[in-house]
């Protein structure tokens, strides 16, 4: 068929990713290619000291969204979109949203940048004996006990920001595996939350009164290929103001921006790994055991299928180093120089390949937030430099691409060097690679292994839950998701792979020396600015 009929025909795909900085919707038909691409921008704000998005502002976005992509296709192929194949949903892992029984928000949303969850964190691992990252659901809900906040003994429901969106637009109370992952530990073999952990929260809560229980607030766990519901006429009226889409859509288990973007890059199975560059960035490495002991630097979490999966997450990704590229786009105009944005990124990025390997002396930390990896729990934006440092725009691009790999370093090391995991592949995704050459080269340099960027990177992980809603209808019986990716969706695709230069290893390495060595300097200006 030709892709008017294949959407006529709904013999499609959409995925729709809330990420940090973008809304995406990507239609796309039984072979992966794109069809249609609908975007909203968005920002988070610091409300009282809480990383939040506003619910009018999530729904707002996510309808804002769809209604640029249904305009993408009338414009492009005449067609009114009303029937899709299937549909997912996904957004920002982890992160804390509480309804009550009615449905209604009781509590602000707080997403994965926040780290005011120490406590519960530090408390939950030593219970479970499993790392419980600050931004993980359940040391959010623990957090919230511990400080005594009324809310809690009126919870009805707990979600993320993709089971929350599910919830919206079908009235099932589900969430992906992975995602699941980003909520509380997870199971591998039993495919839901871990049964033991859940008998030690409920019994470690139950002092306090409640009249539930962490299972009946929870969102019920469902791998890839299982349906989680369809669309209800109430969902598709919130996604659709015109009215045309219609209801009975069916739709894939909700997952998280690691699950979506593990299967953008085909990242699902053991021995295959990747990593997502952008606002936070983070490495995801499939095992094919568990690791020894437990690290506080290290997330285990899922695949979108249940296999474990080790994650390096940094919580700061880009957001200083796009802030440097506005500033010369701002002098620039100044100037009387017209600039494309895009344009502008790709010069400033490929200047830093003129830069030194170490960047020339150059340190900087663009911890807008605080970095659970390196165990800092606020944000200060740091540049810094010595008198004879080498002071170029090259290097100063090249410290700040430098440093948005970092933090994700360390425990990308801890995996590498510590546990010996055997990696045959790594995959590059997100806006860091989307100039050609530059971060590729970079993230070669700081893994010291040749890194792969598909051609279909930069839709990142609004075309991989795409590509779950399709693996939902369009499967053979009993296909595996790897074996789907393989044979369906990157048979065909191309994509450049870089190996790193020994010198940009060596430089990488001295940049490592400084960085660690630098962070009590980023410890002392969390005291000192303190306003």
């Amino acid at each position: 068929m030709d892709v008017k009929s294949v959407i006529e025909n709904g013999k499609t795909a959409l995925g729709i990713e809330l990420g940090s900085t973008r809304i995406k919707g990507v239609l796309v038909d039984f072979q992966g290619k794109v069809l249609a691409v609908g975007i909203h921008d968005w920002e988070n704000s610091l409300v009282d000291n809480i990383w939040t998005y506003s619910l009018e502002e999530i729904h707002a976005g996510v309808q804002n969204c769809y209604s640029s992509l249904r305009q993408a296709v009338e414009k492009e192929y005449g067609v009114v979109l009303k029937n899709i194949g299937a549909i997912g949903v996904s957004a920002m892992m982890h992160g804390y949203m509480a309804l009550d029984k009615e449905g209604n928000q009781i509590a602000p949303f707080q997403t994965w940048r926040n780290t005011n969850t120490q406590q519960a964190a530090d408390e939950l691992t030593e219970l479970f004996d499993f790392n419980i990252p600050l931004r993980w659901s359940a040391a959010h809900l623990y957090q919230r006990i511990l400080d005594g906040e009324e809310h809690v003994k009126r919870l009805d429901y707990v979600a993320t920001l993709s089971a929350y969106i599910h919830w919206k637009l079908t009235g099932e109370r589900i969430i992906g595996i992975g995602d699941a992952a980003g909520m509380f530990p997870i199971d591998s073999d039993a495919h839901d939350y871990h049964a033991g952990m859940v008998d030690k929260f409920n019994k470690l809560v139950e002092p306090y009164g409640y009249s539930w229980k962490l299972e009946d607030i929870f969102p019920k766990v469902l791998s890839a290929g299982e349906q989680a519901g369809v669309l209800t006429r109430e969902g598709a009226a919130f996604l659709d103001e015109t009215g045309s889409l219609q209801a009975g859509i069916p739709m894939c288990p909700p997952e998280g921006d690691a699950g979506t973007g593990m299967t953008a890059t085909n990242s699902v199975a053991p021995r295959t790994g990747n990593v997502s560059a952008g606002t936070s960035t983070f490495a995801m490495i499939v095992l094919e055991k568990q690791l020894s002991k437990v690290y506080r630097e290290i997330d285990m979490v899922t695949t979108p299928t249940g296999f474990p999966c080790a994650m390096s997450h940094a919580n700061n990704g880009t957001s200083d180093l796009n802030a440097w590229v506005a500033l010369f786009g701002e002098f620039a105009e100044m100037m009387g120089i017209q600039t494309d944005p895009g344009e502008l990124f790709q010069k400033l990025y490929t200047r830093s390949l003129e830069g030194d390997p170490d960047c020339g002396g150059l340190l900087a930390y663009g911890y807008y937030s605080g970095e659970n990896i390196t165990m800092i729990n606020e944000g200060r934006l740091a540049f810094l430099r010595t008198a004879d440092s080498k002071f170029s725009l090259a290097n100063l691009m090249r410290v700040h691409l430098y440093t948005s790999l970092g933090a994700v370093k360390l425990g990308l090391d801890i995996l590498m060097e510590d546990e010996k995991v055997k990696v045959e592949r790594i995959m590059g995704h997100g806006g860091f690679f989307k100039t050609k050459g530059v971060g590729q080269r970079y993230l070669a340099a700081a893994v010291n292994a040749p890194v792969t960027v598909m051609d279909t990177a930069s839709e990142g992980g609004a075309w991989g839950i795409a590509l779950l809603a399709a693996y939902l209808v369009d499967r053979k019986p009993d296909e595996k998701l790897e074996d789907y990716l393989d044979n369906r969706i990157f048979k065909e695709l191309s994509g450049e792979t870089i190996h790193p230069y020994e010198e940009d290893v060596k430089g990488f390495q001295t940049f490592m020396e400084r960085y660690k060595a630098g962070l009590d300097i980023e410890k002392a200006a969390i005291e000192a600015m303190d306003w």
